[in-house]
């Protein structure tokens, strides 16, 4: 993105993350993950006091899962592990390695602003919106969105085990977070 702006990075202020869910006659089995993306870059281009536009880029190889919920066992290293790999061939990382979001409009809302663009997903564009919600917290904004992702919009099969009967919902939310100085 070319002018003034703010780059965004993953750190611990600044968080991109994958939320999943499980379905099925066997979903008590599975485990609801929490994978964070570990190597992206979101900049934001502004014109005096306003974003003009967004571009963000992700790796899919960085994914780790962090957490994860529910299921028989708790979700140790090595299952981590395996639910890492499962997702990476899900996603056929080595083929499509980049995740990318880039708007065409950028709105402002009452709660802060609307991003209308498009995503890039396992090699498949669509258009997608996504609302960011801006708080003021004195010296910092407070930065946060939620979206829905059909994987199968993508052209990705959820990930599933024992013939169907535990498998990744279809929805994934993907989520950011992020804190970042005020401008003098």
């Amino acid at each position: 993105m070319t002018g003034t702006g703010y780059t965004f990075t993953a750190s611990d202020d600044c968080r991109l993350e994958i939320h999943t869910g499980v379905t099925g006659k066997a979903s008590k089995m599975g485990h609801r993950l929490t994978i964070a993306v570990t190597r992206w870059r979101a900049d934001v281009d502004w014109s005096g006091d306003r974003p003009t536009g967004v571009e963000l880029s992700a790796e899919v190889a960085s994914i780790e899962v962090v957490h994860g919920e529910g299921g028989v066992t708790p979700l140790l290293g090595p299952e981590k592990t395996v639910a890492r790999a499962n997702a990476l061939k899900t996603f056929d990382a080595q083929r499509f390695g980049h995740i990318g979001f880039r708007t065409h409009t950028v709105d402002e809302t009452t709660e802060g602003h609307r991003l209308v663009g498009t995503l890039e997903i396992h090699g498949v564009t669509r258009d997608h919106t996504v609302d960011v919600t801006v708080d003021d917290t004195g010296d910092t904004w407070s930065l946060s969105a939620e979206t829905v992702v059909r994987q199968s919009d993508f052209g990705i099969k959820p990930y599933s085990q024992l013939m169907g009967a535990m498998k990744v919902v279809d929805d994934v939310t993907v989520a950011f977070t992020a804190e970042r100085p005020k401008r003098d």
